[in-house]
């Protein structure tokens, strides 16, 4: 087992995301944010006590990365979506490309502001 970070799940959440297919954005006037897969699904796909990734995500929270919403679940703040779209030009770039496809990347890339 992987020692679990914030980055560590953010990895995970993209993974799972491409694995299963699925990336939910939700583009608001002057942001994008991007759902985060559950906590247990989380949990499962790291193999580790779903207990063991909530205090990450409070870490997430205070750091301004996630946000949580009554019946909707965890979503990126607009810091959170740079990380995340970050992490998936960086290491995922042809997986996302091929999912979402080239050009509506490109166009979330260029709508998320840098830090």
């Amino acid at each position: 087992m992987a020692a679990l970070s914030i980055d560590v799940l953010i990895d995970a959440a993209i993974r799972i995301q491409l694995a299963e297919r699925s990336i939910s954005i939700t583009f608001a006037q002057d942001s994008i944010r991007i759902k985060f897969p559950t906590t247990r699904r989380l949990a499962e796909f790291l193999e580790v006590p779903h207990y063991y990734v909530l205090p990450y995500f409070a870490m997430m929270e205070q750091e301004e990365l996630v946000t949580r919403a009554e019946r909707v679940g965890i979503l990126t703040t607009a810091k959170g979506s740079r990380k995340m779209i970050d992490v998936m030009k960086e290491k995922y770039l042809q997986e996302t490309e091929d999912l979402i496809g080239k050009p509506v990347f490109q166009e979330i890339i260029k709508k998320i502001p840098s830090q």
